[in-house]
């Protein structure tokens, strides 16, 4: 006889997805700044309101949640040392070519586009902003998976934004070609 299991509800796991990357030292605001320096070039009058606003919506994917609650879990247990070797010191030390941690990350980059995907390659090159900070370890945490999951909310956090903002232009011209159309028109 089997038993069926109730599905976590997904207001529980957006909501411990948001509360882990809190404990982590990292607020919306941090990844937010980034995702403003990412756009504001394209963008001049862009609003940091409209960027957190951005990464509110990516952290309410479930894709995206469920990559932060893995990868942070597992840095969590790299720093109490439960993973098993040679794991434990990959982890541990951000084994450059263990890749794990970007594949996770980058996964969860996809639905977003070219432009997410682009910008995550380039945010986890520069690590700008917090992911820096994490990468650095100051802190003394293990933040390996941590700042590459950063790297894809910021990631698609910017791409959406990208999209948005195009589609908010487009939807200006068409008014304004139909506010021409009608002056001409009753002109």
């Amino acid at each position: 006889m089997t038993s069926q299991r109730t599905p976590v509800h997904c207001h529980v796991v957006e909501n411990a997805a948001r509360k882990l990357i809190e404990e982590r030292g990292v607020t919306l605001e941090d990844i937010a700044r980034i995702v403003y320096d990412m756009q504001e070039p394209y963008n001049p009058g862009l609003h940091m309101e409209d960027c957190l606003d951005s990464v509110d919506k990516v952290l309410q994917k479930r894709e995206i949640q469920h990559a932060v609650l893995v990868g942070i879990e597992l840095d969590k247990l790299a720093e109490q040392k439960k993973l098993s070797e040679p794991l434990q010191s990959i982890v541990e030390m951000d084994e450059g070519l263990f890749g794990v941690d970007e594949t996770i990350a980058l996964g969860s980059v996809f639905g977003y586009g070219s432009i997410a995907v682009t910008t995550f390659g380039y945010l986890d090159k520069e690590k700008t902003g917090i992911i820096r900070k994490l990468d650095q370890k100051a802190d003394g945490r293990c933040h390996t998976f941590l700042d590459d999951l950063l790297c894809s909310i910021a990631a698609n956090a910017s791409s959406r934004l990208a999209h948005r903002m195009r589609d908010r232009e487009e939807r200006l011209r068409e008014e304004e070609i139909k506010e021409r159309d009608r002056e001409e028109r009753i002109g």
